[in-house]
């Protein structure tokens, strides 16, 4: 016979907080629906690695489920869907809602681009019979990590006359693969001296691209103008075309299961692809929603959401005010109106790391997608801090749509930290709260995350765009 609980444990069950790793409370049908939709994750974080590739693969599904380029000037009906694209690196999708625009948007705002090492303007250089392209890193990375790594080149290349030509090397079976190189362990004595953040420095991120001579005795330079002939015979571009170029070099992998359960995926730039992707599952599957859904997909995040593709900008706001005003209201009671959710990621404890992370207050894997109430760096430095009353919106959203969530802060109050977009979306008087998937080596060439954690997410955006 079961006993019979005392009082103390009758309290606990009522008043502690029960969150558990989640493959304990669902069952076995959902889990199989969890690991389904994992599939098209990483078939996508395979095929799209920078933010053009992201974009081009995002407006391509779009437009199969009914997406047009967004009309200023049209006023649209509930249940129209439309797009927005930014300068090829940013774009947003929208679904018209039922309830008046000044009722306000429900907002996920999630950024493209990962870390990497971006080709310079004048790259190629040949020493001592060697060719390299020369990079410069992008995003906080640990640079040792890059080196020895098998890499791919994205990209687009703008020839003088203005023409494009798009690149992508090292992908598809067959294809030639980059790297950069490290100095042999017997002979790195003065190299382990140095300090882990100058093991390999920025300059020595130089990527190996070929060893191969033209056959001419009478030239210098030979292996870099075999490189340049064989890039002129395949993209007809010459030196200076690197100068108008936006080329990056990525890590090769393709996404995989991790684990003897295939319970981790492992791929590289899951922060922030692994909330993009969720998010625009979300959203393509939105139909007829009560209010206004949009969804954000933003370029540099990695280096502050500079620039005009990335949420520091104003195209998110100019779109807002643009589709206001075609359907009668003023863009500042939309927009303050508006209630969003910051999709991106946290870090996820690491048993083998426990020291920068508080385990209390920490995300962990298998428990659901992370509500992050506020991130920034010691003093919440950089930071919005969501309110207590939206915290409280979104907790009891997620618990009636049976969402798997948890909460988590971004490592010890004095260990360091990071930001997100939220600030940015909190800036114009829009309430907002990070939600996101917990990561294992975050910002690494080979990132890991949960499936449950993931298919959670996207749970979590579906059910914030379907609210009444």
């Amino acid at each position: 016979m079961e006993k019979e609980k005392s009082q103390a444990e009758l309290l606990k069950d009522k008043l502690f907080s029960d969150k558990k790793n989640a493959y304990l409370v669902m069952d076995d049908k959902e889990i199989d629906e969890v690991y389904d939709f994992c599939e098209g994750y990483k078939d996508f974080l395979t095929k799209a690695k920078i933010e053009r590739e992201f974009v081009t693969e995002t407006i391509a599904r779009a437009r199969k489920m009914g997406f047009s380029e967004f009309d200023k000037n049209r006023k649209y009906a509930p249940g129209d869907k439309f797009y927005v694209l930014n300068r090829g690196k940013a774009v947003i999708l929208a679904v018209m809602g039922s309830r008046p625009l000044d009722d306000g948007i429900r907002l996920t705002a999630a950024h493209i681009d990962s870390p990497r090492l971006d080709l310079k303007q004048h790259p190629l250089y040949e020493d001592r019979e060697i060719a390299f392209f020369k990079t410069h890193y992008y995003g906080g990375i640990k640079k040792y990590q890059w080196s020895t790594v098998p890499m791919s080149l994205h990209g687009v290349v703008i020839r003088a006359d203005g023409s494009s030509v798009e690149v992508n090397i090292g992908e598809d079976e067959g294809d030639p693969q980059f790297c950069v190189c490290d100095l042999l362990i017997h002979l790195a004595d003065e190299q382990m001296k140095r300090p882990a953040n100058k093991i390999i420095t920025g300059e020595e991120l130089n990527i190996l691209v070929g060893s191969r001579p033209f056959k001419d005795d009478k030239a210098s330079e030979l292996v870099k103008l075999n490189i340049l002939n064989i890039l002129n015979e395949k993209y007809n571009i010459i030196e200076d075309d690197f100068i108008s170029a936006e080329l990056e070099a990525v890590p090769a992998y393709k996404a995989v299961d991790i684990g003897f359960d295939r319970s981790l995926i492992g791929g590289y730039g899951q922060d922030d692809k692994v909330c993009a992707y969720t998010q625009l599952e979300a959203v393509l599957e939105t139909e007829n929603p009560a209010y206004t859904c949009v969804s954000v997909f933003a370029d540099k995040e990695e280096i502050g959401s500079m620039g005009n593709t990335g949420l520091e900008s104003s195209y998110l706001k100019y779109f807002i005010m643009r589709l206001a005003e075609a359907h009668g209201y003023r863009g500042i009671d939309v927009i303050s109106a508006t209630q969003a959710l910051s999709a991106d990621v946290n870090a996820a404890f690491d048993p083998t790391f426990p020291e920068p992370i508080e385990y209390r207050n920490g995300a962990k894997l298998n428990y659901g997608v992370a509500v992050t109430k506020y991130t920034g760096a010691r003093g919440k430095s950089g930071t919005s801090d969501a309110s207590a009353e939206f915290m409280g919106k979104v907790r009891k959203l997620f618990d009636e749509a049976n969402v798997q969530w948890q909460t988590g802060e971004l490592g010890k109050v004095d260990a360091g930290g990071g930001g997100t977009v939220a600030m940015y979306l909190a800036n114009l008087d829009i309430d907002v709260i990070d939600v996101g998937v917990p990561v294992l080596s975050m910002h690494s060439p080979f990132e890991v995350t949960s499936k449950i954690d993931t298919f959670m997410a996207y749970k979590a955006f579906k059910c914030f765009f379907a609210e009444n």
